[in-house]
């Protein structure tokens, strides 16, 4: 007698009380979705007056979020390489960062000691812009931050400058209406992929809650390397180089970029600003050259 094979019971594996689980797990995360939508859209309650609120809520969501995830795993330190719970030890902090000098409030050279208003240039030859923050002299070790930021995709680099730059800010008579970034040539930006500028530039917006837009100024031409030229070839190297895309008439626009060498490129931007009828231009860079 042929025996006939059994049918082989439906097995309730894993797999379907897994699905059933990861079912109510996104169930219960719609809501916190929603609840992110909410505060981004134009459309909630107050409309534009409660949109600065939400967007500064939003803003400390985030970087509540990025200090725990930063703290729960530790990385190295970007100059000296040991252990650290952010972008830089305590140590390397302590001693890179917090330098005491007096600089030119308008171009941010350092000053002698026995000069307490501005430089020498910024008397004789005043720039375009009005003020300048920076946070240090672009000097050894500090300059290889800003080389890890713009050659090898270091983006937090960035971040970390962007909130240096913020607190070094507190001491400004008035916060900008908007920001802008140097912009990068279009064949630079497709071969570096991003504009260590606008890395910045966004992330201080978020933190001194104004706007910033990476399309208001665009470079319409390539200008190649300006360190091998002197102060008249570079102004002259930038003619016609940027465009502007908004209207800034009226507005404090502050300008945000890694290292300002000579300020021949911000003082052009600052110009090009002033001429469409900016009120004041604020320079925002990383560092600074000690001596053009």
């Amino acid at each position: 007698m042929k025996q006939s094979t059994p049918l082989p019971t439906p097995a309730r594996d894993r797999t379907s009380v897994n699905d059933h689980s990861s079912d109510r797990r996104r169930s219960h995360a719609r809501p916190a979705t929603a609840a992110v939508r909410i505060a981004h859209s134009s459309h909630a309650p107050g409309g534009a007056r409660t949109g600065r609120g939400q967007r500064r809520w939003v803003a400390k969501l985030r970087s509540l979020c990025h200090s725990a995830w930063r703290h729960a795993l530790p990385t190295q330190c970007a100059l000296c390489g040991n252990l650290s719970h952010d972008v830089l030890c305590d140590a390397c902090d302590e001693i890179y960062w917090n330098e005491a000098r007096l600089r030119c409030p308008r171009c941010a050279l350092p000053l002698p000691r026995n000069v307490a208003t501005h430089c020498s240039f910024c008397v004789q030859t005043r720039p375009a812009f009005d003020a300048t923050v920076t946070l240090a002299d672009y000097a050894p070790p500090l300059d290889q931050l800003v080389a890890d930021l713009k050659f090898r995709s270091r983006i937090e680099l960035g971040r970390d400058f962007a909130r240096r730059l913020a607190l070094a800010s507190q001491d400004l008579p008035e916060l900008p209406d908007a920001l802008i970034a140097v912009p990068l040539s279009a064949s630079r930006l497709s071969s570096r992929g991003y504009n260590q500028a606008w890395e910045i530039a966004r992330v201080l917006a978020r933190r001194l809650s104004v706007r910033a837009d990476p399309r208001a100024v665009v470079r319409v031409r390539d200008t190649g390397q300006q360190a091998l030229l002197g102060t008249t070839a570079r102004h002259a190297n930038l003619a016609g180089a940027f465009a502007l895309r908004k209207t800034v008439r009226g507005q404090h626009v502050g300008i945000v970029d890694d290292v300002m060498t000579s300020g021949t490129t911000l003082d052009t931007l600052a110009r090009m600003l002033k001429d469409a009828g900016a009120r004041r231009v604020t320079n925002f860079v990383a560092l600074r050259t000690p001596r053009a």
